[in-house]
C-alpha cells in the first residue's frame, strides 16, 4: 500500500512539506482502518462508514482540532479520487463525507491599554518614523503591503482633513482612505525629518524604501518592548474593532476602508470573542 501512497504523491507537484503531511494523514487512516476492521488496508475495502467512523474517532477519541480533522479528510478524499481516476476503484467513498464546520471566531486585536502602551513606547524613544508607521496602521487599517506601497503623491494632508491612496491593495484594488488627525500629525512629523531620496516611497530605511519584512521586524521589536505580540495584521484587526465600536457598527464604511469586496468578510468583526460571550451570558438572570 505504501507504493500506492508514493504513486499518489508523485502524481502532483506537491511541496516537500505537503508530501510529509499527506503521507502522515494517509498512514494514520490506514493504521486506524487495519486496527478497527482487523484486516489489511486496501482501497476497494474502504466504505463511507469507515470514513465517517474515522472522522468520529479523530474528533471524539483523539480530540483533534477541527482543522486537523478536516485536513485528514481532504487528504484521504484526494487519495481515493486519485484511485478512481486511475481505475483502481469505481467510487470514492469519501466523496459524500463532509468536513466539520467550525464557527470562525472574531479576529483579535489589541486592547486599548495595549495600544496606549505601544504609542508610549514609541514616544519615549522619540521614534518619529515608527510613530508615523504605526499611526497609519492603527488609524487606516491598511495591510502591510498597502503601507509599503504609499508614494509621497498618495498623501493629501491639510489642517482639517487628509487622505491616503492605496494603489496596490490586495487584488490590485485601488482605494482612498481618510487620514485622521492623529495620523496626519504623525505623518507630518515624519515628513519633516524624512531623508532626501530619489525614491518617491513614503517610508524609507537606510537601504531605500521599507519592505514588508522591515515592517514586520519593526513590529517584533516593539512587541518585545511592550511584552506582547505585535504584527501588522493585528493592527488592522485593532482598527476594525475600534472603528465599529465608535461608529455604531457601520459595516459599509469599514468595508470600504478595508478594501473588502463583500460585507460578509467585514462582518466577522461583529462576532464576539469567547470572553465577551461569557460576560454577556453572565447577564442572563431568571
Amino acid at each position: 500500500m505504501s507504493s500506492q501512497f508514493d504513486e499518489f504523491l508523485n502524481s502532483s507537484d506537491f511541496s516537500n512539506h505537503s508530501r510529509r503531511a499527506f503521507l502522515a494523514d494517509l498512514r494514520k487512516f490506514s493504521s486506524w482502518f487495519e486496527e478497527r476492521n482487523k484486516e489489511s488496508f486496501a482501497l476497494s475495502r474502504v466504505t463511507t462508514r469507515d470514513v465517517v467512523d474515522f472522522r468520529s474517532h479523530l474528533q471524539n477519541v483523539e480530540k483533534k482540532a477541527v482543522s486537523t480533522i478536516n485536513r485528514n479528510l481532504v487528504t484521504v478524499r484526494r487519495f481515493f479520487q486519485w484511485g478512481v481516476d486511475h481505475g483502481l476503484i469505481v467510487l470514492n467513498p469519501v466523496k459524500g463525507v463532509k468536513e466539520i464546520r467550525k464557527q470562525i471566531p472574531a479576529p483579535k486585536g489589541l486592547e486599548p491599554n495595549q495600544v496606549r502602551r505601544l504609542l508610549r513606547e514609541i514616544e519615549l524613544r522619540d521614534d518619529v518614523r515608527s510613530g508615523a508607521i504605526f499611526s497609519v496602521l492603527l488609524y487606516c487599517g491598511c495591510r502591510v503591503g498597502d503601507l509599503c506601497g504609499i508614494e509621497l503623491s498618495d498623501l493629501t494632508i491639510s489642517e482639517r482633513s487628509g487622505s491616503v491612496v492605496f494603489r496596490h491593495g490586495k487584488g490590485n484594488k485601488y482605494r482612498t482612505v481618510p487620514l485622521p488627525l492623529a495620523a496626519r500629525k504623525a505623518v507630518s512629523a515624519y515628513l519633516a525629518i524624512r531623508p532626501e531620496s530619489s525614491s518617491t516611497r513614503l517610508f524609507l530605511g537606510e537601504r531605500g524604501p521599507l519592505t514588508d519584512r522591515a515592517i514586520r521586524v519593526l513590529c517584533e521589536k516593539y512587541g518585545r518592548f511592550c511584552c506582547f505580540e505585535i504584527h501588522p495584521h493585528l493592527l488592522r484587526h485593532t482598527f476594525s474593532h475600534k472603528f465599529l465600536a465608535d461608529n455604531q457598527n457601520d459595516l459599509v464604511s469599514l468595508s470600504q476602508i478595508l478594501g473588502h469586496e463583500s460585507l460578509n468578510t467585514t462582518a466577522r468583526y461583529t462576532k464576539r470573542t469567547d470572553e465577551e460571550l461569557g460576560n454577556a451570558a453572565e447577564n442572563v438572570n431568571y
